[in-house]
């Protein structure tokens, strides 16, 4: 390499790692350009998926294939997906795509939308974004729609899918009806409740262990085009927790009341009114500012705002405040006080924190939110994760592994004053994510991820903590470890996607292994096709 070429990629370097923010400048348009591209993409293989179960069939033949001529060739190392790592919404670049044979997947069409059995069938590569992009206008929407549009229907099942709908519907796994895989002896399976329920309860959070996902059967339900936001603020933990854990465990008789053939709330044609103060809001959710300064939303589907109040609120327009600052204002209000009142267009709510990446774009854009950059580059946010980690140096790389933390831990919700205590002292940054969620343990089965035997109780919270911690004293690796040990020991979960500094037998205590073991022995070379769970999401192995 000449001097010159040195000193251009030194540069080069130096820039991405000192000044990040200058380097989003110039990434900012070619992906907005890329983004731009796929919806264009994605809208002309939706309206014209007529021949998409055709195409399916022929795809999946040729993931079958491949897996044939790896058996064939003797069945050296394990398999995974082509997809390149940097393409993953994980922060982390796994090292086993580098030594594993990659088949090659590509499925990314929606295959059918069948509004008489209330279902979507869709290929894998589907993102979140594609997908409500092309049911939302039909009237329809998922249970559970994770917030970020680059999110995959096969990472979400694979891995774990969470949102503010999931005190009543669960996980992204508990709204799939039914999964097509292909397993290492390169048959394909249909697996449901109903039929080798074994499996279908195993794939999530197995991390394409057991098989590749060729498409998922997901539950819709109706839609309305408004959200009905009221933000409460709230000036204690205590209070905050109080009105917390009583709207989330209104989620588990209303999802009962929903089975048993109730679709609608007992007022306004299924939207809450201020009189049903019993039925689930259809979104739950809350901010932590600080350790006493919390805002807890709720949020439900209605058919019109209240246009004369002037209190729609499009989020999602790029001139738009970023989300969560915008919510930090309603501190202002006095506790005790009515709760304010926004009308915010259903994927404008959907999709609320994603301008911002929930807070993470302010580490790397610090003037984000200034109005001059709203207004005159704000269409082009965010930049896409995908390229900002294929753009990511080892420097950097380094750096936010040891002044930057990005994990969400599943606790149950009778733990979680304890927890925020723990987050607190551990990692002190805020704001906090949290998110509540039923986890129910399916009858006759395991599954990874399940409340502790003998516990009727299904109710946990996400605590989604993102950014850097300013704990004296923080390392990653030691606050990491008590952090897990602490969820550990509480029978909750961390989700996988994030650095995991367990031990192989933390994590098998962690997550319930048993009926996992029994598949990979069953299945006709699995344990030789796929490594396991831990070999994939430890720490040792995503570097």
């Amino acid at each position: 390499m000449s001097h010159g070429a040195t000193i251009d990629a030194g540069i080069f370097e130096y820039v991405i790692n000192n000044h990040r923010w200058a380097f989003c400048l110039i990434l900012l348009p070619i992906s907005a350009a890329f983004d731009a591209w796929l919806k264009l993409k994605h809208v002309y293989t939706f309206w014209t998926r007529e021949r998409a179960p055709a195409k399916h069939k022929e795809r999946v033949a040729e993931v079958q294939r491949q897996v044939r001529v790896w058996a064939e060739s003797g069945a050296k190392g394990t398999m995974c997906t082509a997809r390149p790592g940097w393409q993953t919404m994980s922060l982390r670049i796994g090292k086993y795509k580098a030594t594993s044979r990659n088949i090659k997947i590509d499925l990314f069409d929606i295959l059918e939308v069948d509004t008489v059995n209330k279902c979507v069938r869709v290929e894998p590569m589907v993102t979140m974004g594609q997908l409500t992009a092309a049911i939302n206008p039909l009237g329809w929407t998922l249970p559970v729609v994770p917030e970020l549009d680059d999110l995959t229907i096969g990472g979400l099942i694979a891995g774990v899918g969470v949102e503010t709908s999931s005190h009543i519907y669960g996980l992204f796994q508990h709204i799939c009806r039914e999964f097509e895989v292909v397993l290492a002896d390169a048959s394909v399976v249909t697996c449901s409740a109903t039929q080798r329920p074994d499996l279908f309860y195993n794939v999530p959070w197995s991390h394409g262990t057991l098989g590749f996902v060729v498409s998922a059967t997901i539950q819709m339900v109706p839609c309305k085009p408004y959200v009905r936001l009221r933000y409460v603020p709230c000036h204690s933990k205590a209070a905050a927790l109080a009105l917390f854990d009583a709207e989330a465990r209104k989620g588990r008789g209303r999802r009962e009341a929903e089975e048993n053939g109730l679709r609608n709330g007992p007022q306004n044609g299924g939207a809450k009114g201020e009189g049903d103060s019993a039925w689930a809001s259809d979104f739950v959710e809350a901010l932590a500012y600080s350790p006493s300064k919390y805002v807890v939303m709720l949020g439900d589907m209605v058919d019109e705002a209240e246009v004369q109040q002037d209190k729609i609120n499009k989020i999602g327009l790029y001139w738009k405040e970023w989300f969560f600052l915008h919510v930090a204002k309603f501190l202002s209000l006095p506790e005790g006080s009515k709760p304010a009142v926004e009308y915010i267009p259903l994927r404008h709510y959907y999709h609320r924190h994603t301008r911002s990446l929930f807070w993470e774009i302010q580490e790397i854009i610090p003037f984000g939110n200034e109005p001059w950059f709203r207004w005159t580059l704000g269409w082009m946010m965010p930049p896409k994760p995908s390229m900002l980690k294929l753009t990511q140096t080892e420097t950097l790389r380094q750096l936010y592994e040891k002044h930057h933390v990005v994990q969400d831990m599943l606790v149950p919700m009778t733990d979680l004053d304890e927890s925020l205590s723990v987050f607190d002292r551990e990692f002190n940054i805020y704001p906090l994510w949290l998110c509540p969620m039923r986890i129910p343990r399916p009858p006759g089965h395991t599954g990874l991820v399940a409340p502790p035997k003998g516990s009727d109780d299904d109710l946990f919270v996400d605590i989604g903590g993102y950014g850097n911690p300013k704990t004296a004293g923080f390392e990653a690796r030691a606050s990491c470890r008590r952090v897990e040990d602490f969820v550990r020991s509480k029978h909750g979960f961390q989700m996988m996607y994030a650095d995991t500094y367990m031990t192989r037998e933390e994590f098998r205590e962690m997550f319930d292994h048993a009926e996992y073991d029994r598949l990979r022995a069953a299945l006709a070379h699995t344990q030789q096709g796929f490594p396991e769970i831990y070999d994939k999401v430890c720490k040792s192995n995503r570097i």
